[in-house]
Order: structure tokens, then C-alpha cells, then sequence
């Protein structure tokens, strides 16, 4: 007896493989890239060999897919509330870590990172249960000014990367900035001529494109990918698990700021594909899953995930929202991530081919940060906000000797990254300054 099948464009039910396949693979190739860059750049900034690398990029991808599936398919699902938003997102490692990631492996290890990922999914499950109350401290001018920043630091890695990596002996050499062009003029291109998947997918183009261009150059090794197996399961516990108080503050900080912005992802989906807000419990178990899903994450060795903008796009903008399909794009994920010779084939991408493509991601990032600023009315209260916290955020960091008679947890806290010191001073301002001044 034949089954009729369910819709793509209904939330439940088992739609046809034949129409869920190839809309699945198109949210992977949105985001896989996404994915597995920011533990590319750990994995260098923290002088992780070959093997270790290629461990850390498997991670990324199984843990991705994994916490994707908590998000689809809550384990517990009650009146009032629920573990997961149930809701049509795609979970990944997230950029708006990095820059504090960065600073803490440059002082210590990855298993530091993995163990400050532990505290800040603490945070996030706190946040979800009192989001009603916490939400109201972090209004657009906040996470906005939050956003901005990080995209804003994120600026010199892209470039050191187009110019071929601080570390590598050819840094700045003509070869890695016609790569990294080439590759940012193909992304560019993409995104503002081309339509439909190919558009969606113009990240993953550029990269394929200036792969190409790298390889005649000879900027391609494939020892690595030789050596590499063809089937390991994740490696629990593999990195450890290291509790540096000042290296949980920064990242702890973040959690809670990027449980915040989780809402707009989750409210962008449903409003631009369901024409609705999210309902509390949605949100609710959104946020404390994602802390739930982190913390489990850190322990397979995955770095901090988050609610991934450009498949919200692809979701709101093709209206399918059949869970089915996210969750058998996050199976592809987790195939892939049991594949160690994918994983080593992804670390062969050459890092002025990394950056000439990610520099346009991270520039959306700081204009995303933008927009949410010019949501509210940018008088001088507002633009003193914006632009004290970024000023102190980008300056002190910029400014390496500038804490240099403070402790060092100081310095790892405030010294490093701007994205915390920009997130306090925008809370602190955002409090104390009266929110009744008129421009003059």
C-alpha cells in the first residue's frame, strides 16, 4: 500500500528522498565551508600538527550535526516547554568565537577552549531559563554593537590569510594575494550575478575556483590526505579538558551574548518562513539546548557552535521548513565527519584561498552588526554606546603593551580579544546613561 509522502513546505511529517536529497545538500554546501574554517584557524593558531588538525575539522562536523538534530528533534517535548526549538535551523562552529578563541590558544591550548566552552554552555542553559528577564538588557544597540566588533576583529585574520599566514615562509608573496583575489572576485561575482543555488553556494565556488588556481601554483600539498583513513569514529575527550577562570570569563561572556542573538535567528526563521514569531518555549529550549548541545559538544572536541545565518536564509527564502530535510543535511554532515581523508582533503585548502573567501563572510558580519544598531534611532546617547564600546574594544586590544603591568588573566581576559571588553562597556552604557536624552 503506498504512503502519501509530506510536503517540503510543512514543518512534520517524511517527505520524498528524491525532493528532500538535493535541498539537504544544498544547506551543506551553504554552510560546510562556514563549518570547518574556524577550526582550521585554531588548529593554526594553536600549532596543531597534521593528525591533531584533521581531528579537530572531524569534530567540527559530527558536533555540528549532532547539535543541528537536537535543535530538529527535541528529546523532550512538554506543554510548556521543550529541549530544542523544534524550529528549521542548521547548527555550526561559529565565527563570533574566534577572535577569542584565538587569543586563548596563542596562551594556552585547545583543551583550554574546549573547557571555557563547558562553563559557557552553563551560561546559555542559565540564559534560557530566565530569558524573559535577561532579554531586556541586551537591546538591538547592544548585540549590534556586540556583532559589529567582531566582525571588525576578525578584519587581520582574513588578511594575514589572504597573504598566505603569518607562519608560512612565502607570507605576502604575489602568488597568495592573486589567489586570494581571484577567490573573493569569484565570491563576489557569485553573490551579485549569479541566482538560485549557485548563489547560495558562491562561498563554496570561490574556494573550489581558487583551489584550482592554488594548485597550479603549486600552494596544494596532498601529503596529508594520503595518510589519512577512511573511517574513525570521534575521539571523546581527545584534546582534554582544561578550566582556565580568565579564558571562562571570555568565552562564558560570549555565550551569553550569542544565546541573545540566537532569537534573532530563530525569529528571522519563523517570520520569514512561517510568518509568525517564535513562541517562548521555542526560543526557551532553543537557547538551552544550544548550552546543552555545547557542552556535549566540548567533549567530542567540537568548538562552540551557533544558529547558522546564511541557511536561515536559504530557509526563508525557499519556504522549506520540513525538518526532514535539515536533519538529513545534518546526517551528511556527520558522514562526513566519520571520513578522516574529507577532513584532511578540507586542510589542504591553501590559507590565502581561506582568506580571499571568508573576508566577505566576516564583513558580513560586522555590517549584520549594523543593521541591528540602526534598528534604534542613532542619537548621541545610542552613538555614544556604539562608539565607546568599539573604540575601547578595538583600541586596548590593538594596543598589546597597554595592560602589560596587569595580571596576565587580565590580559587574557581584556588584552586579547575586543568582542568582551565591547560587550561589557555596551551593557554598562546601555544601563547607565538616560534613555530620555533628545538630540539636540
Amino acid at each position: 500500500m503506498s504512503q502519501t509522502k509530506a510536503s517540503i513546505f510543512e514543518s512534520d511529517g517524511i517527505p520524498a528522498f528524491s525532493k528532500a536529497l538535493p535541498l539537504a545538500l544544498q544547506h551543506v554546501v551553504a554552510m560546510i565551508v562556514g563549518c570547518v574554517t574556524p577550526a582550521i584557524l585554531i588548529s593554526d593558531v594553536a600549532g596543531l600538527d597534521e593528525r591533531n588538525k584533521v581531528i579537530l575539522v572531524q569534530a567540527a562536523l559530527f558536533v555540528s550535526a549532532i547539535s543541528t538534530l537536537l535543535q530538529l528533534f527535541p528529546i523532550f517535548k512538554g506543554k510548556n516547554f521543550q529541549l530544542g526549538s523544534r524550529l528549521p535551523v542548521i547548527m555550526g562552529i561559529s565565527f563570533a568565537y574566534v577572535p577569542s578563541m584565538q587569543a586563548i590558544a596563542e596562551s594556552y591550548d585547545v583543551g583550554t577552549i574546549l573547557g571555557a566552552q563547558v562553563i559557557g554552555g552553563l551560561v546559555a542553559i542559565f540564559v534560557g531559563f530566565t530569558i524573559r528577564k535577561i532579554r531586556v538588557f541586551f537591546p538591538p544597540i547592544v548585540t549590534g554593537t556586540v556583532v559589529f566588533t567582531i566582525g571588525l576583529s576578525l578584519y587581520p585574520t582574513a588578511v594575514k590569510y589572504m597573504a598566505g599566514g603569518a607562519s608560512s615562509p612565502d607570507y605576502g608573496s604575489w602568488k597568495n594575494w592573486l589567489v586570494a583575489f581571484f577567490t573573493l572576485a569569484v565570491v563576489i561575482g557569485l553573490n551579485h550575478f549569479a541566482k538560485g543555488t549557485l548563489k547560495l553556494a558562491s562561498i563554496l565556488v570561490g574556494i573550489i575556483a581558487g583551489y584550482i588556481l592554488a594548485a597550479c601554483f603549486g600552494l596544494v600539498n596532498f601529503s596529508d590526505v594520503s595518510s589519512a583513513g577512511f573511517f574513525q569514529l570521534p575521539k571523546p575527550l581527545h584534546f582534554g579538558l582544561n578550566f582556565e577562570p580568565s579564558a571562562c570569563i571570555a568565552i562564558g561572556v560570549l555565550f551569553g551574548i550569542n544565546s541573545i542573538q540566537a532569537i534573532g535567528d530563530f525569529s528571522a526563521t519563523t517570520v520569514g518562513s512561517m510568518n509568525r514569531e517564535p513562541e517562548t518555549k521555542e526560543l526557551q529550549g532553543g537557547i538551552v539546548m544550544y548550552g546543552i548541545s555545547n557542552i556535549t559538544g566540548a567533549l567530542f572536541g567540537g568548538l562552540p557552535t551557533a544558529t547558522f545565518s546564511q541557511n536561515v536564509g536559504i530557509v526563508t527564502t525557499t519556504k522549506v521548513i520540513n525538518r526532514c530535510v535539515l536533519g538529513l543535511a545534518a546526517v551528511i554532515l556527520m558522514i562526513a565527519g566519520f571520513v578522516p581523508k574529507f577532513s584532511a582533503l578540507l586542510t589542504t585548502i591553501p590559507q590565502c584561498v581561506l582568506g580571499g573567501a571568508t573576508i566577505s563572510v566576516f564583513a558580513s558580519i560586522a555590517m549584520t552588526g549594523i543593521k541591528l544598531i540602526m534598528r534604534q534611532e542613532m542619537n548621541f546617547r545610542n552613538s555614544s554606546i556604539v562608539g565607546l564600546s568599539v573604540a575601547l574594544g578595538m583600541g586596548i586590544t590593538q594596543a598589546a603593551d597597554s595592560l602589560a603591568t596587569f595580571p596576565a588573566w587580565v590580559t587574557t581576559i581584556f588584552g586579547k580579544s575586543p568582542v568582551v571588553i565591547a560587550t561589557l562597556t555596551a551593557i554598562l552604557l546601555n544601563l547607565i546613561l538616560p534613555k530620555d536624552e533628545k538630540a539636540s
